[in-house]
């Protein structure tokens, strides 16, 4: 955006708690507070929870949240009895901190955006990943968009949509627990075909491994895998650099650490994108229309 970030003092007290003071005044000013609450989730939740309070005692005119990527995002609805609901509380938290609006990049499922009492304006990571994929220069008669879930077959037909309308394949998993996923059986055709897999995050990889090894069965020439979150928990790096992918795509929402880079990640930036979003809700110009 060519602008300076703004002076803010953040530091540790001894014993974990955080301080927060900001070094100069945002008296009558558009703040847009920078923070995606990966991991450690609690701790960078915590900090912009207190950074929208300072910000709110200094007598700023209007708080933004910019959330590159919403940690608690996939506690979303209840799947069994006596769970919480922790999207839900998060949206709660931020909202009372006193947050005037929400900038969020692909959350992991679109009702979350109901969860906040405030507008939220919903960008996708898809824009920089297509482009980066129109330069590949695959054909399009070998192309099949995979949804690595059941769930997330809108995202993959959308984005599907917009590779020259592409087939669609998807894998039908059933979950047996926590991160732990049973890939069961492929709906689609993908012989000979040059798969891309499309998620919105990569955790542990499990998901998306099985499904690519799934693929390799079915006969899939080659298997990318295109994510806007590289949350990367162990075991990610061993599964996604076994060979089965001949290229990850993912985007920078969240820092990418140097011990997590492997040959096939490509990491791309949304830089732009947010950039661009900030000045258009700054503005007050419509954001919707950069992804028409």
């Amino acid at each position: 955006m060519g602008l300076e970030l703004g002076k803010i003092n953040i530091k540790r007290f001894a014993d974990g708690e955080i301080y927060v003071q900001l070094q100069e005044s945002v008296r009558g000013c558009d703040v847009f507070l920078l923070q995606p609450t990966c991991p450690p989730a609690n701790e960078n939740l915590m900090e912009l929870l207190i950074m929208i309070d300072a910000c709110r005692r200094a007598s700023a005119k209007n708080i933004t949240a910019v959330i590159p990527y919403f940690g608690y995002a996939r506690a979303d609805r209840k799947t069994q009895g006596r769970e919480s609901i922790a999207a839900k509380l998060v949206a709660n938290l931020i909202t009372e901190a006193g947050a005037n609006r929400i900038l969020a990049c692909d959350l992991h499922s679109g009702q979350s955006m109901g969860y906040f009492d405030i507008p939220v304006d919903h960008v996708y990571g898809q824009p920089v990943i297509l482009d980066y994929l129109a330069s590949k220069t695959i054909y399009s008669s070998d192309l099949v968009v995979v949804s690595p879930d059941v769930g997330g077959v809108a995202r993959a037909r959308a984005f599907a949509k917009k590779l020259s309308d592409a087939p669609l394949a998807i894998v039908d998993k059933r979950h047996h627990g926590h991160n732990v996923a049973e890939v069961m059986n492929l709906i689609g055709d993908v012989k000979g075909k040059v798969a891309v897999m499309v998620d919105d995050m990569i955790d542990t990889a499990g998901t998306i491994a099985k499904g690519a090894a799934l693929l390799h069965e079915e006969g899939a020439r080659e298997v990318y895998a295109c994510c806007t979150h590289a949350v990367f928990s162990p075991p990610a790096i061993e599964r996604l650099s076994s060979g089965l992918f001949q290229e990850v795509i993912i985007t920078n929402t969240m820092p990418v650490a140097e011990k997590n880079y492997f040959p096939q990640l490509t990491v791309l930036s949304v830089a732009n994108l947010l950039g661009e979003t900030i000045w258009r809700v700054h503005d007050d110009c419509s954001v919707s229309s950069i992804f028409q």
